[in-house]
This record gives structure tokens, C-alpha cells and sequence, in this order.
């Protein structure tokens, strides 16, 4: 197995961000090209790696890279290493493949950027960490590409600072998601205290001894870390207003990169969470108030960009809730995340597209009858449109489906209330998926005269036609011809089939019928009738999905204020007691020495009179003590 040439994987990306920043202006006429091609050369270094693990054995599809002794303390040696197994390379797939059709499609989507050298020099920066993030074969190298992530998304999404909204939202998304490393860092250093190591399998072997309090503990910090990555409640406000990044970066985010780390985490620490039902639990309920939060807020939206990313929250939240049902649910998870990857961006490519055509507008209310002068990407937007939704056979059918049938199984109430909110997940995902696709491409055309909508050139349309030709094909690909469960099973272990409660023909049908009456009802509301220009004031739900269900000022008044509140009172404190002591002291010091000095005036005749005094009380004290 090709397990040697696996730092390549890192290195190529990581060597075409360095070229391009260090190169600077000189490296502004090839830059973009030379970026493109190294992410694809990091492609093929993967699906090499991919053929020969295909020719080995189950059991032989793992291997460890080392590359050197990084952190030698003590008892404690962590040494830098990579993970080359089916589940690593699972994503090692979906984010060079996807990843570099996302640079080939922004050669044309910032061609005219002046900056787009540097662009392209993020975009390396960032998928090099987030191979480094899903190849690291300790919590710690984990760490490091997390970070870089982090980073590089912080420098993608204000990509174009100059408008200060843009820039606030890039430090918004990164102040998210350092308050989630504040959960990873910490369930680091408690495994370091229970393991004395934070390999992966050092940990796994040793959580056996562990007792299940110290292991919830773990699993929960582990949680809030994914949270902020992968923008879950209660952390995933910034997500939405991460969209003022290019288009691309939102694509790469929201379907090979970011996004899917927080789920990696959890499929990836399994042996931890399966010792930990509790903890387990708390990923069930965090991943389905996620994906009824998403589509709720999805379904109130006129930004096209932003109810794709209310859309991507809600489908991050299926896969954290297939995360945590255990065993029976890990692989379902993986298998979404993938056929995900492809229709998500796809769809975003596809808002790129429609933004280039319409000046950069993203009012969906302003667009309407683009199918009939945009037809390549409505063909594109509409199979991944279909693949989110789960019609059959296309890709959200055999990966979603799988889930919500996992989420039916189980004994006493908790089949019946994560099965029912994911069927119900689907019936919402369907009505503002339908509503986002029909409000722009069909009914009446609702642009401006000074518009002038017209197709992408080839180096945007041909990325999308892959993507949709994997949002129509990869499910069925996936479930049947070279099943994904199958390919993970020397990671995540072989999983009986267990019986949902409902028998699955009817959870087939219940998919469906709901699948079917939220399309329709968008259908009717924006497909037939009229849409307004001007949204309707709407109801009080309404209105709260458009603020997103008040999200911010939930984290203002919880967080923010409290906060702000506490540092103004120890900043009181400070100021009028320690500082207040100290200048009091010396207010009384000063006061003191400045009587005293009055007495030093030079003239013979008051030292003279200050002896006498001295003499008449000395001898008066005297005359009392006798």
C-alpha cells in the first residue's frame, strides 16, 4: 500500500500556498494555474493511495506515516505522524476532488480579481489543513490542521475586508470556533491526564480502563469542539454570515471541508462515545435541533446564499445525528457527509453562477424564469436540487434515507422522537429547497431592466456538470456497486442490520409522501403563483427565521453581556479598590510629607521655637509620669 507517499498529500497544497505568498506580484501570471494544478496533483497522490489499498486486504487498509518526534516530555512522547486508512482516505477523496473542481471553477468566477493570486493561495492553504486535520494520526496533529482550517477560512471569508460587514463576519466565524477549541483543547489535556497520550490508538486501546464519567467528560468537550467547526447549535451563528466570502469558498466550506470536520471528529473518537452513552446522546440531540433549527431558518430566507448555508447546517445535522447514534449510525453519517460533498457544491456553484449572470445579486425575489437563458445551470442546480430533496435514485436518497431508517431503530421513546424529526427534516428540507429552486429559475422573470442574466463560461460550467453528474449517480454508486458502509468497516467496525421500529417500506413511503407534499406545497406558493419583489411582513415565525431565530441576540444576552458586564466590574474593581488603596496611601503619604516639609522653612527662630516645644512637652511629660 502507497502508505509512504501520503505526506504528499499535505505537502503539494501546502508548497502552492507558500509559493504563492512568498512569490508575491511575480507569481500573479501563473499563480492561479499553478494552485489549481498542485490540488490536483494532491488528488492523484490520494487516488493512487486508494487503488493499491483496493488490492490488499480488509484487514492490511491501515497504515502510520511517522514523520518525526514532535513533543518528547517526559513520559509523554507525541510524535507527528499520518493515518492512511479507509476512513482518511474517504476524505482525502471528497476534498482533492471536490477541492480542486472549486479551483477550476474560480480561474473563471475571479478572473478579473486583482488579488486573486492570493485567493488561490488560500484556497491551498486551506485544503492542505484540512488533509492535515483528516490524516493526523494523534488529537494533536488533529489539532493543528483544525487551526489551520480555522485560519484559513478566517482569511477566505473577509477575502474582501475593504467592506467592514465582510470583515465582521470573518471575526465572528472565528471567534465561533475558538470558543469550540476551547472544548477540544480541554478534552485533549483530560486525555492526557487519564491516557497519558492523545494517539488515536493509544486512546482507543487504553478507553476500555477508563471509568465512563471521565469518558462523558471527554465526549461532551470533544462535542463542543465539533459544534464550532461544523456550526451546530449552540454555535452555529456564524455560518450564514460567512457567505460574504467569494462563492467558491463558500462551495468549500459547506461540502468538502469545514463543515464536515466536526462530524470526522465524532465518527473518528467512536471508541470514546460508545463507553459513553451519555455523551452519545448529547450528539443525538445537538445534531436534531440542528437540522429542524437549519430548516426551519432555510425556509424563511430570500438570500440564495444564505439558505443554502441554512440548508448545509440542517444536513450537518443529519449526519451529527447519525453520528450519535452509535454503531448502527457511523457509516450512514460518512456516507451523507460524501454524497453531500458533491450536490452541496454543486448547488453552490450553482448560486455562484446565477450571482455572475445577475450583477451579484442574491435576492432570490428578484430572480424567477432563469431556467429559460441560465439552462446549464439549471440542469446542474436542479440534479443536486433533487438529490438534497431524496428522490430516487438520485445521491440524498440512498444516504439520507439510510439515516432517518437508522434513526427508527432503537427501544423506548428515542426511535420515535429522532426517527419522527428526521422524517420530518425531510419534509422541510424539500419545501425551502423547492422554494429556493423554483423562486430562481422559474415563474415569472422579476429583474430589472439594467439586468442581464446569461450563462458562466466553460471553466465555471464544467465543475458543476462533474458535481451533478455525482449528485445524480454517486448514491447509487455508494449504496450498490461499491458500497461505503463496506469500505469502512476495518475502521468503524461491521454492524448487524437492526430493525427500525416501522417496517422500512413505510418509512420509504413516509420519506416520500412528506418529500412530495413539501415540493408541491413550494410549488404552488412559488412555482404557480406570483411572487412579490417586496417580501410580505409575514408571520411571527416567519419573522423569526429571518433573524435567525434570534440566535445573536440569544449569544448577546447570554454570552456578550454577561461578559462585557464581568470585565467592566473586575475593571472596577481593579480601579477603585487596588488602585484606589494604593493612591490613597499615597495621596496620605504625600499630604503628610508635605506638612512636615513646612517645618523645614530655614528660619533659626522656628527651629528654635520647635526645640523649645519639644523641651516644654518632653519635661511636661515627665511631670505627669512623676
Amino acid at each position: 500500500m502507497l502508505t509512504d507517499i501520503a505526506w504528499l498529500l499535505v505537502a503539494l497544497p501546502l508548497l502552492g500556498a507558500a509559493l504563492l505568498l512568498l512569490g508575491g506580484r511575480l507569481t500573479d501570471s501563473f499563480g492561479p494555474l499553478l494552485a489549481t494544478a498542485l490540488s490536483w496533483g494532491s488528488f492523484l497522490v490520494g487516488a493512487a493511495i486508494f487503488v493499491s489499498m483496493l488490492g490488499t486486504s480488509a484487514e492490511e487498509r491501515s497504515g502510520t506515516v511517522q514523520l518525526w518526534d514532535w513533543v518528547p516530555a517526559g513520559s509523554i512522547d507525541v510524535a507527528a505522524g499520518l493515518l492512511v486508512d479507509p476512513l482518511s482516505v474517504a476524505f482525502v477523496l471528497l476534498i482533492t476532488f471536490v477541492g480542486s473542481l472549486i479551483h477550476v471553477y474560480s480561474l473563471g468566477y475571479m478572473e478579473h480579481d486583482p488579488d486573486k493570486r492570493r485567493f488561490f493561495a488560500y484556497l491551498n492553504l486551506f485544503v492542505a489543513s484540512m488533509l492535515l486535520l483528516v490524516l493526523a494520526d494523534s488529537y494533536l496533529l488533529l489539532f493543528v490542521g483544525w487551526e489551520g482550517v480555522g485560519l484559513a477560512s478566517w482569511l477566505l471569508i473577509g477575502f474582501w475586508n475593504h467592506n467592514p460587514a465582510y470583515a465582521t463576519a470573518a471575526n465572528k466565524a472565528f471567534i465561533a470556533n475558538r470558543i469550540g477549541d476551547v472544548g477540544l483543547i480541554l478534552a485533549m489535556t483530560l486525555m492526557l491526564a487519564t491516557f497519558g497520550t492523545v494517539d488515536f490508538a493509544a486512546v482507543d486501546a487504553a478507553v476500555g480502563g477508563a471509568g465512563e464519567g471521565v469518558l462523558t467528560a471527554i465526549g461532551l468537550l470533544l462535542l463542543l469542539g465539533a459544534c464550532g467547526k461544523s456550526a451546530q447549535f449552540p454555535l452555529q451563528s456564524w455560518l450564514g454570515d460567512a457567505m460574504a466570502g467569494p462563492t467558491p469558498v463558500s462551495a468549500l466550506i459547506h461540502a468538502a471541508t469545514m463543515v464536515t470536520a466536526g462530524v470526522y471528529l465524532v465518527v473518528r473518537s467512536h471508541h470514546i462515545f460508545d463507553a459513553a452513552p451519555n455523551a452519545q446522546l448529547a450528539v443525538v440531540v445537538v445534531g436534531a435541533i440542528t437540522l429542524v433549527y437549519g430548516a426551519i431558518v432555510g425556509c424563511a430566507k430570500d438570500d440564495m446564499k444564505k439558505a443554502l448555508a441554512a440548508s448545509t447546517m440542517s444536513q450537518i445535522g443529519y449526519m451529527m445525528l447519525a453520528a450519535g447514534l452509535g454503531p448502527v449510525g457511523y457509516a450512514f453519517a460518512i456516507f451523507h457527509l460524501v454524497t453531500h460533498g458533491f450536490f452541496k457544491a454543486g448547488m453552490f456553484l450553482g448560486a455562484g453562477s446565477v450571482m455572475h449572470g445577475m450583477g451579484d445579486q442574491v435576492d432570490m425575489r428578484r430572480f424567477g424564469g432563469l431556467s429559460t437563458v441560465m439552462k446549464i445551470t439549471w440542469v446542474t442546480f436542479g440534479l443536486g436540487w433533487l438529490a438534497i430533496l431524496g428522490v430516487p435514485p438520485f445521491a440524498g436518497f440512498w444516504s439520507k434515507d439510510k439515516i432517518i431508517e437508522a434513526a427508527f431503530v432503537g427501544e423506548g421513546w428515542r426511535p420515535w422522537v429522532f426517527g419522527l424529526v428526521a422524517l420530518l427534516g425531510a419534509g422541510i428540507t424539500a419545501f425551502y429547497m423547492s422554494r429556493l429552486f423554483f423562486m430562481t429559475f422559474h415563474g415569472k422573470r422579476r429583474w430589472t431592466d439594467d439586468v442581464h442574466p446569461h450563462e458562466s463560461p466553460l471553466t465555471m460550467t464544467i465543475p458543476m456538470m462533474v458535481l451533478a453528474v455525482g449528485s445524480a449517480l454517486l448514491g447509487l454508486v455508494l449504496a450498490t456497486v461499491a458500497p461505503i458502509t463496506t469500505w469502512l468497516e476495518p475502521v468503524l467496525g461491521h454492524v448487524e442490520h437492526h430493525e427500525p421500529v416501522l417496517p422500512v417500506p413505510v418509512l420509504m413511503a413516509g420519506t416520500l409522501l412528506v418529500v412530495a407534499v413539501g415540493a408541491v406545497w413550494a410549488w404552488l406558493v412559488y412555482g404557480r403563483d406570483e411572487v412579490p419583489v417586496v417580501a410580505p411582513a409575514g408571520s411571527a415565525l416567519t419573522r423569526a427565521a429571518r433573524a435567525d431565530l434570534y440566535q445573536d441576540e440569544l449569544n448577546s444576552t447570554l454570552l456578550q453581556w454577561p461578559g462585557i458586564g464581568l470585565t467592566r466590574g473586575l475593571t472596577s474593581s481593579d480601579r477603585e479598590l487596588v488602585d484606589g488603596s494604593v493612591l490613597s496611601l499615597s495621596r496620605a503619604i504625600e499630604t503628610t510629607s508635605s506638612w512636615l516639609r513646612t517645618a523645614q522653612n530655614g528660619y533659626a527662630r522656628s527651629y528654635a521655637l520647635t526645640m523649645l516645644t519639644g523641651v516644654v512637652v518632653f519635661l511636661g511629660a515627665l511631670w505627669v509620669i512623676n
